[in-house]
């Protein structure tokens, strides 16, 4: 009897240590983080995306997608802006990120504005996720407070990319991706509406046009004329570097275009057409696209979540000096 009593006493403390590690970690990223030791810290973010977006438009869709990449490859942790070394290959050189992946420079100007005003204090993964929150406000979306803290990761590989789903996925495979995140299906639905500003190379989608299977060459799947627009603005075996915006209509504007696309076959990638494979995704396309408010906040909600996977902080990490050098 006794030793049933001590399992379960044993059992419970098990529990309450680990649920106070949950809270003790969970606290570790809070809102405003950086008042008291660089209160100028989000200002100085926003500052150098408004100026960057300035310049060209289409940076703002490249720090949403950073942040998106940098936190589904090792968490949140600012790894995604590793320079590779001879010795090692960093995520930023795989295929999924060289050379869609852009807006490294908007990070290295805010990085050495705040170095040169708080030394040591704010982590390259935080300026991610401000950039990519100041992005997506700054384009037509909500504001949201992104709660800080993250500490900079040491490790950058290229082969951890694979963790990226790609543009040939299905629902399932999209689905199981977002789930290995702690994300729920209809959260990556919402993500998904990220599509609405940016570009996309030719190269990542040819192949719904010239070479979908071995009897049909074009997916059948596709509206037929916006089929036809693609190829001629990407003819078969074209410039590598040649890019077509993800959303024609409104490509520098966070809005439910992309939602009204995917519902008229427009969707640029077998990804976005694969939300409308089942009833459940399918409604929700429908409902983001007749709801744009409701959809901004969704996106915020999920946004703030995806900040949180796989971060660290406290004296994990550190804090990079240099966002693409690990320190010494």
């Amino acid at each position: 009897m006794s030793f049933i009593i001590l399992s379960h006493i044993f059992t419970i403390i098990i529990i309450l240590v680990s649920l106070e590690y949950f809270i003790h970690s969970e606290a570790q990223l809070q809102i405003g983080f950086y008042s008291g030791s660089c209160s100028a810290a989000e200002y100085i973010v926003k500052e150098e995306v408004s100026k960057a977006y300035l310049q060209d438009k289409g940076l703002a869709a490249g720090l949403v997608r950073m942040h998106f990449h940098d936190c589904f490859v090792r968490g949140c942790d600012g790894s995604v802006l590793i320079d590779s070394t001879p010795s090692n290959q960093a995520e930023k050189d795989s295929p999924a990120n060289n050379p869609s992946l852009r807006g490294f420079n908007v990070i290295d100007n805010a990085k050495a504005r705040l170095e040169a005003l708080c030394p040591g204090i704010v982590s390259c993964a935080d300026i991610i996720a401000f950039a990519a929150r100041d992005s997506f406000q700054i384009t037509g979306g909500l504001g949201y407070d992104v709660p800080s803290g993250r500490r900079d990761g040491r490790v950058s590989q290229v082969s951890d990319t694979q963790a990226l789903p790609p543009a040939t996925s299905n629902l399932a495979q999209l689905t199981q991706s977002f789930s290995t995140h702690g994300l729920s299906q209809e959260e990556m639905v919402t993500l998904s509406g990220a599509h609405t500003i940016g570009r996309s190379h030719c190269t990542s989608f040819t192949s719904r046009l010239y070479n979908f299977n071995s009897t049909v060459n074009t997916d059948p799947s596709l509206n037929p004329l916006y089929a036809s627009k693609l190829k001629q603005e990407c003819p078969k075996n074209s410039n590598a570097n040649l890019v077509v915006p993800m959303n024609p209509s409104s490509p520098t504007v966070s809005d439910t275009a992309y939602y009204v696309d995917v519902l008229n076959n427009r969707g640029l990638f077998t990804s976005d057409h694969s939300l409308l494979t089942s009833t459940s995704t399918a409604n929700q396309v429908h409902e983001h696209a007749m709801n744009p408010l409701g959809w901004k906040s969704k996106f915020a909600d999920a946004m703030v979540k995806m900040g949180k996977i796989g971060v660290i902080t406290g004296e994990q990490g550190e804090i990079r000096l240099n966002c693409r050098v690990i320190n010494k």
